[in-house]
């Protein structure tokens, strides 16, 4: 997992982690806008998924099933910590700051990170 995702890549693992399991067809019949991109451009994106070992597939007859090999928690975990060290200089207190010092909370997301907080107690 240590090879990063392009928006393109990450669009597509978004959609395999939720269809757990599809082929290429699937896979950009559930694409979120219009255009969708070509058959092809989702086939390759899929297989430079595999090639970097976030996708596997299995053979049904003339068609691959594809699957994400990597779960969804795991990817943001791994790229929160990457973010964390490569832009924080490993500071976890920076990076928090800067989320909430750049995004306007409403007083609902400060009650909800409050308790997140409670619960890390």
């Amino acid at each position: 997992m240590d090879k990063a995702l392009t928006t393109l890549e990450l669009k597509v693992m978004n959609l395999l982690w939720s269809l757990k399991k599809a082929p290429v067809k699937d896979v950009l019949e559930a694409w979120p806008e219009s255009p969708k991109p070509a058959y092809n451009t989702v086939s390759t994106i899929i297989r430079i998924l595999e090639d970097k070992g976030y996708v596997d597939h299995e053979a049904q007859g003339r068609t691959h099933l594809y699957f994400p090999a990597v779960k969804k928690n795991a990817y943001q975990k791994n790229f929160m910590q990457n973010v964390q060290q490569s832009l924080f200089s490993g500071s976890l207190n920076n990076l928090v700051s800067c989320l909430i010092n750049n995004d306007k909370l409403t007083n609902s997301e400060i009650k909800d990170l409050e308790e997140l907080i409670n619960k890390a107690k």
